[in-house]
């Protein structure tokens, strides 16, 4: 009798079936959900909020001094913050649209869409170091082990096409920590991230040994079928295999992707005045950098077009992120997010622009920075070559969020009058994870999964719901 994979799956008492049975997520919604997917743009490295989206015109004023000392409410100011010297940004602010929100000049045309994006001034996170400030934006925990959002979303939601994942993660190259960051940690192996690279366009090198050339499709089923069926006696044999049933889904993800992934991830398909709009050249450059955090051109803007085209076909969370290793990582000179601005205004511009005409946005949440921030005095220290740069803050930042029933032109929350700090309506990584689950229907308090003896959860024990940025 032939069965199917569920079924067999099912028949099993103790393995996989039963167990999701007993407590995987129902992939419905814990309410009346006002998104449905995620594109997460993840400026790795940590941009500079005062230079990009929190102008503080004290920097100017005060620039190369220490920070006079009526501005230090008390004596229990860092030492390293009274004895700071202040880096006036480079750059401008401008106010934009109707809301009248200030932007830097580095962000021209995603200062033209500011009324659809709500400005979060008041982030925080608990660690200003690259590796753990990453896996915590990133899973919520400080340490690696732990599932990712985007596999927490596809627990609780499933996805709405069966011939993609329901979770991808692009990247030109590998950013710091690497693939721990679209881990399905605990939770079963089918909700771990597929990795597609960006340095490459056709999208037979982007996904390697997709297509099979040698066999028909029909050849391959029967193939697919067999394996199957071996898979599900080790299964009866074994018990509970989470790996394994992990590596069944992949292979049938794998099967169905043959068709659709070939198209989903052709950005070639696009008209060339698309492509122009996203800032993809029509001929890939290849870099003579020796720069581990090098970005070429057209990579960032490549994935955020794929990002828009996933989810037009029912993809439910893409992360891209800017670039191999901590890209954003200033602590010489400033002046490098010129070019990093460059590379990804367009694209995230032009992305938001197609979400909102197709009417995507308002089921698409947007959301927009790195790991942590960057402090508003110079960096000085014997490894520095250039002394105008900026040394990792986490203690305030800036996120952008946009879509998905978030507040467009609103700026929430605010940094002390120099950037130090969050000081009002301060939003922790929980909250916003918190937020994000809140607007796909999901209470982050319920979205559990029982391992080791105790139910987890992406917001571990906190995070609370910003109603402030919700519409």
């Amino acid at each position: 009798m032939k069965m199917t994979r569920r079924e067999a799956l099912n028949t099993i008492g103790a393995g996989f079936g039963m167990l999701g049975a007993a407590q995987a997520a129902s992939t419905q919604p814990h309410f009346a959900p006002k998104a449905k997917h995620v594109i997460y743009l993840f400026l790795n490295g940590g941009p500079s909020q005062v230079d990009t989206f929190d102008p503080k015109p004290l920097l100017s004023k005060y620039h190369g001094q220490s920070i006079p000392e009526e501005f230090l409410k008390d004596d229990k100011s860092p030492k390293d913050k009274r004895n700071a010297r202040l880096l006036g940004s480079p750059w401008q602010f401008k106010k934009y649209g109707q809301s009248g929100l200030e932007v830097s000049e580095l962000f021209p045309k995603l200062g033209a869409c500011i009324d659809d994006v709500c400005v979060i001034r008041s982030m925080h996170t608990d660690l200003p170091s690259h590796p753990q400030a990453i896996t915590q934006m990133n899973s919520g925990r400080l340490i690696a082990g732990f599932p990712s959002m985007g596999s927490w979303i596809t627990y609780g939601l499933g996805t709405e096409n069966q011939n993609l994942p329901g979770f991808v993660a692009l990247c030109a190259g590998i950013p710091q920590v690497g693939p721990d960051l679209w881990s399905n940690g605990f939770l079963p192996a089918s909700y771990q991230g597929t990795y597609v690279p960006l340095s490459e366009s056709d999208p037979e090198k982007m996904i390697q040994n997709l297509t099979n050339h040698r066999i028909g499709r029909q050849d391959q089923r029967r193939q697919l079928d067999l394996v199957n069926a071996l898979n599900k006696l080790d299964l009866e044999r074994r018990g509970q295999d989470n790996q394994l049933e992990g590596r069944i889904a992949a292979m049938e993800t794998a099967y169905s992707m043959q068709v659709e992934a070939l198209d989903a991830f052709d950005v070639r398909k696009e008209t060339p005045a698309v492509r122009e709009r996203y800032g993809i050249p029509d001929q890939v450059v290849e870099s003579t950098s020796k720069k581990r955090s090098f970005t070429r051109d057209g990579d960032f803007a490549r994935g955020c077009l794929v990002a828009r085209r996933l989810v037009e076909r029912g993809v439910r969370v893409v992360q891209v992120y800017f670039g191999e290793d901590i890209p954003w990582d200033s602590h010489h000179d400033i002046l490098v997010h010129r070019d990093l601005a460059r590379q990804a205004d367009q694209p995230i511009a032009a992305l938001l622009a197609d979400l909102k005409q197709s009417g995507l946005l308002k089921d698409t949440i947007v959301v927009i920075g790195g790991e942590f921030g960057r402090t508003p005095s110079v960096e000085v220290s014997g490894r520095i070559n250039i002394q105008n740069g900026r040394d990792h803050n986490s203690a305030g930042f800036t996120y952008l969020v946009a879509g998905g029933g978030f507040k467009g032109g609103t700026a929430y929350g605010a940094t002390d009058d120099f950037g130090f700090a969050a000081v009002d309506n301060k939003v922790h990584l929980h909250d916003l994870h918190a937020t994000i689950l809140h607007q796909l229907g999901l209470d982050h308090k319920r979205l559990t999964y029982r391992y080791s003896g105790r139910d987890f959860r992406l917001t571990d024990v906190a995070g609370n719901v910003v109603q402030g940025i919700i519409a």
